[in-house]
C-alpha cells in the first residue's frame, strides 16, 4: 500500500509549505514496514478477536476479581493496537467506584482528583494533561462540561458500563482520538449474555472526619443500582436495561489557603515593610536591614461540606434479526446535583491593605528568633467571614444508533450519535464582619508557631468574638471594589452548552492484496458547538445603590437571617455563619457588572470536521514469525469559527464595573493527514511484539479558541501601557509523532507480563506567548490612550514548537498459582510508569496560582506513577488491597473566578481495601455481601509554590468506608 498521493495542506501556521507530493515521514515508515511485511507475505485466516466476538455468544457462568482481569487481558491480547482494559468483574460491577478510579490502576494511567470531593475525576495518561485523552462512549466522541475538552467520567455511572479500553496507538478508524490515548467507555450488548440476567445493587457509605477539630463531621451516601438483560424473537431481539441512583452528604473538609505561599518582611523599627523593599535603583547587594522580618501574609480557611446526587439512565435495543443485518440503539442519561459550601475566615496579616477600607495592620508583641517572628499580634485587624455556596447540576445526553449490513462479501457501516452536555452553576459569595468602620477595625490577629514557611500550621487568634450577631453584619468588609464602589458578595452564574453531532459511514470487504487481508473504509462527519454565557456581578445590600447604579452608601450593612454559629475554618475561631442560597432579591440585589475581563467569559466556538478514513487489516509472516495489525490514514478536514465580545473602553465606568461592549468573530480552516500502523508479532510461547507508529493530534482548549481580546491599562510604577489577553480563533491542534514498542509475555488466559516504551515528538505545541501587540484597532476613538501609544502586551495563545515526551511502563499481572498450588487464589497486579519531557513553557503566557518561575514543566506530568493491587478470591470469598502513588505535578483546577489555573500539587498516595463474599449455594445463590475502605490513609490534596517548597493550599477529605450487598438473578 503506498501513501504517495495523499496531499498534505501547505502554508499552515507555524510550519513551512510542503510539496503536494511530499510524504511525511510517519507515513513513509508506515508505508516501508508495510511492503516489507508483503514481500514475506504467507496466506493466512485473520484472527481478530473482534470478528470472532461478532457471532459467539458468552455466557456469564464466572463472576469476580479473576473473571474481570481475565476478560480485560482477552481484550488486551487480541487488540491489533497498544491497548490496556478493564472489565466488569461481573453485570453492573467495575471494581472500583467511578470509571476514574478504574482507569488509574492502569499502566501509565493517573488521575487529578476534584479539589472539592477528593475523588478521581479527570485522568492523564503518559504524563499529558487531560485534555491530551479523548473520551469516547461505544467508540462515539463525548461532549465535556468544562471549558476544555476532557470527560469528567464521574458523570458516567460505573455500574453502566461493561468494559473499558485505553487506545495508546492510534487507529485509522477510530474517531476522536487524543493525542496521549483514547479512552472508550463501553456499555453491554444484551445478545451477547446467554440467558435473561438482573442485577440490585445496593451500598452505603460513609466518610470519617477530615480532621478530628471542632466544625468538622462525617459523611455518608447511598448508592443503588438496577440491571436488566434479556433477549427475546429466539434471540433476534435484546434488550438491557441500568439504573443508578446515588447521593452523598459530605461532612467538613478543610482548607487553608496561604495567599500563594505569601511571606512578607516586616520592619519591626519602623512598623512598616516599604523599609524592607529594595529601592529603585539599588545595587544587587542591597540586603533588607536588620530589624527586617519575616510574617504571615494572610490566609483563607474553609471548612467545605458537600451535597451530591445524580441519578442515570441506560437503555440498549439491540436487534439481529440475520447474520446479515444488526441494529443497535443505546442511550445514556445522567443528571447531577452538586452543592458545596464554605464556611470559613480569611484575612491579611503581614500589616498591608487588602482593600478600601483596610488601612493595615501594626505589629505589637512580637517574639523574633532568627528573622522570624514567631510569635507577634498585628493591630487594626480586619477579618471577613466567609459564607460562600457553590451549586451546579449537569446533565448529560448521549445516544447512538449503529447499523450493520452485509451483502456478500462486503459489509456495510451506517452509524448516527449524538452528545450533549449543559451545565449551569451558580455561586454566592457572601462576607460578614465589622461594620460600618471603614479604617479602624479595633481588633487584633495573634499567632503562634510560625517559623518562616509552615504558614499552613501556624495557629490563630483574634481579639473581638466573630461569632457575636450584635458585632457581626454582612457588609462590604475590606472595600474590595474599590473606594468608588460597593460589594458585599459576589455572584456569578455561568452556563456551559457542548453539543456533538456525528455521522460515519464505512465500508469494507476481506480482500488478497499482499499482506493486506481486509480494507475498511469511509467518511465521518461531525459538528460540535461549545458556548458559555455567564451573568455575574456584585451582590449588594438595599440602601448601597440608587436606581442608577450609583453609590450612596458603600458601608450599609444588614443583619444575617437566620445565624448559626460556626468555626473560621482550621482557626476554630467562632464565627457566624448563614446559607445564602437564594439570597438573590431577598437580601441582596445584583449590581451585574460589565468589566472586559467578565464580558470575555461569554464565549462561542463551532467546529465542522470531516474526516475521510482507510484501513488495511494485515495477516502475514516474516521468517516464520506470524504478523497481525493494521496500517491505514485519515484525511481530517477542519472548519472552525468563534465568537467573543470587544469591549469599548471608553465607556467603562470604575465605580459601577460597567462597559459597552459589542460582538465580535473569526474563523478558520485547515487539513492534517494522519498515517498510523500497527504491528503484533507472535513470537510463540504466548510472547508477542507490538509495534506503534502514527501521527496524532489533540485539538485546543475550547476557550482558547475564543474571538475575544481582553485588555485593561497597566503602570508596573513606570509608563503606562495596554496589557491584555485572549484567545485565538485560528489555532490548529497540537501535533505530535509517535512511536510505541512493547513486549508482552501472556500465560494463557491467567496473566502477563509486559515492558513498554513510547516516544512522542511534539512538533505542534499551543503555547502562551507575551508579545507587543498593536491594539489601534480595539480602542475606540476619543477614548485615549497610555503613554506607550496604542502598542501594548498581549498573552495568547499560539501555535509553536513543542518538544518531546518519552516513557517505560512495566506490568506484571499474575495469580501466585503459578509459582505453587498452595497460593491458589492469590494474585498480583502491579505497574510502574517513569516518563520524562523536554517541554518547557513560559510561564508568563500561564495563569497559576503558584507558578512564578520563568518556565514551567509539561502540565499533568507525573515522573513516577505507581499502582499495586493484592488480591485473593477462592471459595465466594474476595479480598483486596490497592495502592496508587503518582510523584510531585502542575495541575489544572478551575479558581473562584471560573478561570482555569495552573498548581503545583504535591505527589500523593491512596490505599484502598475490598472485601466480598458471594454465596454459590442454597436460597442465597446469586448474593453476595461488599465491604470496601477508600483512602485510607487519608491522603492530603496539597498544592506549593515551585520556588521556596511553602504549602499555599491544603485539604484533607476524609477516609471513605462502603457496605454493599449484590443480588443476581
Amino acid at each position: 500500500m503506498t501513501m504517495t498521493n495523499k496531499k498534505r495542506k501547505a502554508g499552515r501556521q507555524g510550519h513551512a509549505p510542503r510539496s503536494a507530493f511530499q510524504i511525511h515521514p510517519v507515513a513513509a515508515a508506515c508505508s516501508a514496514l508495510v511492503l516489507t511485511t508483503g514481500a514475506a507475505y504467507a496466506q493466512s485466516e485473520p484472527a481478530k478477536a473482534d470478528k470472532a466476538a461478532e457471532d459467539q455468544v458468552q455466557t456469564v457462568t464466572v463472576t469476580g476479581i479473576r473473571k474481570g482481569i481475565e476478560a480485560a487481558i482477552a481484550i488486551k491480547k487480541n487488540a491489533d493496537a497498544i491497548v490496556e482494559a478493564v472489565s466488569a468483574e461481573d453485570i453492573g460491577k467495575l471494581p472500583d467506584l467511578s470509571v476514574a478510579e478504574s482507569i488509574s490502576r492502569l499502566p501509565g494511567v493517573t488521575t487529578q482528583r476534584s479539589t472539592v470531593t477528593g475523588r478521581a475525576q479527570q485522568i492523564s495518561v503518559r504524563g499529558m494533561a487531560p485534555d491530551f485523552n479523548g473520551g469516547l462512549l461505544n467508540g462515539r466522541e463525548q461532549a465535556s462540561t468544562g471549558s476544555s475538552r476532557s470527560v469528567e467520567f464521574d458523570q458516567y455511572p460505573a455500574e453502566l458500563l461493561g468494559s473499558i479500553v485505553i487506545y495508546k496507538t492510534p487507529d485509522a478508524s477510530l474517531m476522536g482520538q487524543g493525542l496521549s490515548s483514547t479512552t472508550d467507555m463501553q456499555t453491554v450488548r444484551p445478545l451477547n449474555f446467554g440467558e435473561r440476567a438482573v442485577v440490585v445493587n445496593y451500598r452505603h457509605e460513609s466518610t470519617s472526619k477530615a480532621e478530628n477539630k471542632p466544625g468538622f463531621g462525617t459523611g455518608s451516601g447511598d448508592r443503588l443500582s438496577l440491571s436488566y438483560i434479556d433477549q427475546f424473537a429466539d434471540r433476534k431481539l435484546g434488550i438491557a436495561l441500568g439504573y443508578t441512583h446515588q447521593e452523598n452528604k459530605g461532612g467538613g473538609r478543610p482548607n487553608f489557603n496561604t495567599w500563594g505561599g505569601w511571606v512578607p518582611l516586616y520592619d519591626t523599627a519602623t512598623n512598616t515593610t516599604s523599609a524592607c523593599n529594595k529601592p529603585d535603583g539599588a545595587p544587587d547587594s542591597w540586603t533588607p536591614p536588620g530589624t527586617c522580618a519575616k510574617v504571615p501574609g494572610g490566609f483563607t480557611t474553609d471548612i467545605e461540606t458537600t451535597d451530591f446526587k445524580r441519578d442515570a439512565a441506560l437503555a440498549v435495543l439491540q436487534f439481529k434479526p440475520s447474520k446479515e443485518f444488526e441494529s443497535t440503539l443505546d442511550v445514556l442519561y445522567s443528571k447531577g446535583n452538586f452543592s458545596v459550601m464554605k464556611r470559613g475566615l480569611e484575612g491579611p496579616v503581614g500589616g498591608l491593605s487588602a482593600g478600601a477600607n483596610d488601612q493595615g495592620g501594626r505589629l505589637v508583641d512580637a517574639t523574633i528568633s532568627n528573622g522570624v517572628v514567631t510569635a507577634g499580634s498585628f493591630e487594626n485587624w480586619k477579618g471577613v467571614i466567609r459564607n460562600h455556596n457553590e451549586d451546579y447540576s449537569d446533565e448529560l445526553t448521549s445516544i447512538g444508533w449503529g447499523n450493520t449490513f452485509k451483502a456478500g462479501d462486503w459489509k456495510l457501516n451506517f452509524d448516527l450519535s449524538h452528545s450533549k452536555v449543559k451545565k449551569v452553576s451558580e455561586r454566592f459569595e457572601t462576607t460578614a464582619g465589622i461594620a460600618g468602620n471603614a479604617y479602624n477595625a479595633e481588633d487584633t490577629i495573634s499567632w503562634t508557631g510560625f517559623n518562616g514557611s509552615n504558614l499552613a500550621d501556624v495557629k490563630y487568634s483574634t481579639g473581638l468574638n466573630y461569632a457575636d450577631p450584635n458585632l457581626i453584619k454582612l457588609t462590604d468588609v475590606q472595600g474590595w471594589a474599590g473606594a468608588n464602589g460597593v460589594q458585599d458578595g459576589y455572584y456569578a452564574n455561568p452556563t456551559t452548552t457542548d453539543k456533538i453531532d456525528a455521522l460515519k459511514f464505512a465500508l469494507g470487504r476481506e480482500i488478497s492484496w499482499g499482506p493486506i487481508v481486509s480494507f475498511n473504509g469511509g467518511l465521518n462527519i461531525s459538528s460540535r458547538t461549545k458556548d458559555r454565557v455567564t451573568r455575574e456581578g456584585a451582590l449588594v445590600l438595599p440602601g448601597a445603590l440608587d436606581a442608577n447604579g450609583n453609590v450612596v452608601d458603600r458601608l450599609v450593612f444588614a443583619d444575617m437571617p437566620n445565624p448559626t454559629v460556626g468555626v473560621g475554618g482550621l482557626t476554630g475561631i467562632p464565627t457566624l455563619n448563614w446559607n445564602p442560597s437564594g439570597s438573590l432579591g431577598s437580601v441582596f440585589q445584583l449590581n451585574p457588572w460589565s468589566d472586559h475581563d467578565i464580558v470575555g467569559k461569554t464565549w462561542g466556538v463551532k467546529e465542522n470536521v470531516s474526516t475521510v478514513f482507510l484501513k488495511g487489516d494485515i495477516e502475514s509472516e516474516i521468517g516464520g514469525i506470524a504478523l497481525r495489525g493494521n496500517v491505514g490514514v485519515q484525511l481530517v478536514g477542519t472548519r472552525q469559527s468563534a465568537t467573543g465580545f470587544r469591549v469599548d473602553q471608553a465607556s467603562c465606568n470604575g465605580g459601577t464595573h460597567s462597559c459597552d461592549y459589542s460582538a465580535v468573530s473569526a474563523s478558520h480552516s485547515f487539513t492534517d493527514v494522519l498515517p498510523s500502523l500497527n504491528l503484533a508479532a507472535d513470537l510463540g510461547g504466548d510472547n508477542v511484539l507490538r509495534l506503534g507508529l502514527g501521527r496524532l493530534i489533540a485539538r485546543p482548549n475550547m476557550e482558547d479558541m475564543k474571538a475575544t481580546v481582553d485588555f485593561s491599562v497597566k503602570s508596573d510604577d513606570g509608563p503606562s501601557y495596554f496589557n491584555g489577553s485572549g484567545g485565538n480563533p485560528n489555532l490548529e491542534p497540537f501535533r505530535a509523532n509517535a512511536l510505541d514498542l512493547s513486549y508482552e509475555k501472556y500465560f494463557g488466559k491467567k496473566g502477563y507480563v509486559s515492558i513498554a516504551g513510547f516516544y512522542k515528538d511534539l512538533d505542534t505545541y499551543i503555547l502562551k506567548t507575551r508579545e507587543v501587540f498593536d491594539f489601534a484597532s480595539y480602542v475606540t476613538p476619543g477614548s485615549g490612550t497610555p503613554d506607550s501609544g496604542t502598542l501594548g502586551l498581549i498573552t495568547l495563545p499560539t501555535n509553536g514548537k513543542g518538544g518531546t515526551i518519552s516513557g517505560v511502563e512495566l506490568s506484571v499481572n499474575v495469580p501466585f498459582s503459578m509459582v505453587s498450588s498452595w497460593l491458589d487464589g492469590f494474585g498480583v497486579m502491579a505497574n510502574y510508569s517513569n516518563t520524562d519531557s523536554s517541554v518547557k513553557l513560559p510561564s508568563s503566557g500561564f495563569s497559576g496560582q503558584n507558578v512564578n518561575t520563568p518556565s514551567i514543566p509539561l502540565p499533568g506530568l507525573s515522573k513516577e506513577v505507581t499502582n499495586l493491587r493484592l488480591y485473593f478470591e477462592k471459595y465466594g470469598l474476595q479480598l483486596a488491597v490497592a495502592r496508587r502513588e503518582r510523584s510531585s505535578y502542575l495541575g489544572s483546577i478551575s479558581d473562584y473566578q471560573d478561570k482555569t489555573q495552573l498548581v503545583y500539587v504535591k505527589g500523593e498516595a491512596q490505599v484502598d481495601v475490598q472485601a466480598a463474599y458471594e454465596f454459590d449455594w442454597g436460597f442465597l445463590k446469586g448474593f453476595s455481601i461488599l465491604a470496601q475502605g477508600n483512602n485510607l490513609t487519608n491522603a492530603e490534596y496539597a498544592e506549593y509554590d515551585a520556588q521556596n517548597g511553602n504549602i499555599t493550599n491544603r485539604k484533607k477529605f476524609g477516609k471513605s468506608f462502603l457496605v454493599g450487598v449484590n443480588y443476581k438473578f
